[in-house]
């Protein structure tokens, strides 16, 4: 809702004034600078997703690999039985050879002899493959508690992410019905204001009730340090029409992002650097500009909330 309010103000305010090539130039760079910084997230959390898949898959080979070694274990073993009962039938034979013939129990130990090598051979096989079943098993075990670990440090950023929605939602009910929004997708949540909320037309001073807004919300982030905030303007499509202080809809949108970044810093539970204020104009509409209702929607400030990911990195750094 908050970016057809915003994408609104910049076309207001670029048919109205004109912009300077440099501070467009500059604005557009801090555009570019954000696009890529949101493009970097999503990538990482791509990567973050494929590690993932990729441990899943190596825990399937090496379940694979451990059930192909069960199969040539319990062949060994059947293997040795059977060499088993063979020397026990040639130890019978050979008792029995005994009190017929010198040379047949010279052959029968000849026999028993090679058979003892063949069991000892069988023997030495079977410990061999069960020391790389116990390797293979050890393997298996400690891809299973990484895999196991990271899903749990991942659920427990959506569980938490979930509670700090949840815990919004509750501080800002007040507002409800006012053009905020509080939303959680991505494993981001998302608070939007719309313009009517916070500000008068053309100007980036903070109202009595959006400063209240804006207020609450910072009680309920300065009680979660490891927030990342983002701040973003955004206006409708009607360039901006007013001061000479104001070069336009990125700008309009620059100067009402860090107005509100300067009301949460008023809260000193707040980790500064965990704030970023940005200006995107009229460039990320969430509704058409051809209604006044769509426009109303696009003049908005976004207050995206990401969770810090150290601890994933951590993680996978030690597979």
């Amino acid at each position: 809702m908050m970016r057809n309010i915003f994408s609104g103000i910049i076309v207001l305010l670029l048919t109205s004034s004109c912009i300077s090539t440099k501070v467009f130039n500059d604005l557009k760079a801090d555009y570019d600078t954000m696009k890529m910084e949101r493009d970097r997230l999503v990538e990482e959390k791509g990567e973050l997703q494929s590690a993932n898949n990729k441990l899943k898959n190596d825990l399937s080979s090496l379940q694979e690999a451990y059930d192909k070694a069960v199969a040539e274990r319990d062949r060994l073993r059947q293997d040795y039985e059977a060499v088993s009962n063979n020397l026990k039938n040639l130890q019978a034979s050979y008792n029995a050879l005994e009190k017929n013939s010198n040379s047949a129990i010279a052959e029968n130990v000849k026999a028993n002899r090679n058979l003892l090598s063949q069991l000892e051979e069988k023997e030495k096989a079977l410990a061999a493959e069960r020391a790389r079943l116990n390797e293979l098993q050890r393997q298996l075990d400690a891809r299973s508690r990484r895999v196991d670990e990271l899903e749990n440090v991942i659920a427990a950023k959506d569980a938490s992410m979930k509670q700090l929605k949840d815990a919004i939602s509750k501080a800002l009910l007040d507002f409800e019905g006012k053009g905020l929004t509080v939303e959680q997708r991505d494993g981001k949540v998302y608070v939007s204001m719309e313009n009517k909320l916070l500000f008068e037309s053309g100007s980036w001073a903070v109202g009595s009730e959006g400063r209240r807004a804006v207020e609450q919300l910072g009680n309920v982030l300065a009680q979660n340090p490891d927030i990342a905030i983002l701040i973003e303007g955004h206006t409708d499509n009607v360039p901006y029409r007013g001061n000479d202080h104001i070069s336009g809809n990125w700008d309009l949108s620059t100067k009402r992002a860090t107005a509100i970044v300067k009301i949460l810093m008023e809260n000193k539970n707040i980790k500064p650097d965990n704030l970023t204020a940005a200006g995107r104009g009229e460039y990320i509409p969430v509704a058409p500009n051809d209604t006044a209702e769509g426009k109303a929607k696009n003049r908005r400030i976004e207050v995206i909330l990401t969770p810090k990911l150290d601890e994933i990195t951590k993680l996978l750094s030690e597979i």
